[in-house]
């Protein structure tokens, strides 16, 4: 992409758009363009995916990590949690590939997350967020973007009360290896 500019005027997001802005705006937009819909286009998705690594890319060198409280003060199971608004997340990024499409690759991540955490907000099947609970603790979202036949699952995590942020590439790596061991294994 050669400028911020490009980038966000492709994806329809200005200059103080939040990176869940962005991976919203990617996400609507792949509903149109990507190769598997009627119409799409390769060459579109494609710069639409360069353009939204790169505005979320900006967003992460520019931002910092905070901690972030959920709502009530202690995260109970079985009630919604979600992070305070307009709190910032962990800004490194973490994603991985998994070998089909959004509907099923979604379907995947539920049955692992009832093996790792609970389910705090799902909207099917693009976005999932996850109180992650053993073996590792934290808040963690998943955005699902086709492409190509495949999905890609970029991560987002937040540190719970009192527990210590764990490292985003341990995250990834803990999903990875649960959808490995599932068998939809992500390459």
């Amino acid at each position: 992409m050669s400028s911020a500019p490009d980038a966000r005027r492709l994806l329809g997001v200005g200059d103080d758009a939040d990176a869940d802005a962005v991976r919203a705006a990617r996400r609507r937009l792949a509903k149109a363009i990507h190769p598997d819909v009627q119409g799409g286009n390769a060459d579109a998705m494609r710069a639409l995916n360069e353009a939204a690594d790169f505005v979320l890319d900006q967003i992460a060198s520019a931002s910092t990590t905070v901690e972030v409280r959920p709502q009530p003060a202690t995260p109970p199971t079985g009630r919604r949690w979600r992070p305070v608004s307009g709190a910032r997340l962990d800004h490194d990024v973490a994603s991985f590939v998994i070998e089909s499409l959004p509907v099923e690759a979604f379907e995947a991540l539920l049955i692992v997350t009832s093996w790792i955490g609970e389910v705090v907000v799902d909207e099917p099947p693009y976005q999932l967020d996850v109180l992650l609970l053993d073996p590792l603790r934290c808040w963690c979202r998943l955005d699902l973007v086709p492409d190509a036949g495949a999905s890609t699952v970029s991560v987002t995590i937040a540190a719970l009360p009192d527990e210590p942020l764990p490292d985003i590439d341990d995250v990834r790596d803990l999903w990875v290896a649960s959808l490995n061991h599932l068998g939809s294994g992500p390459c």
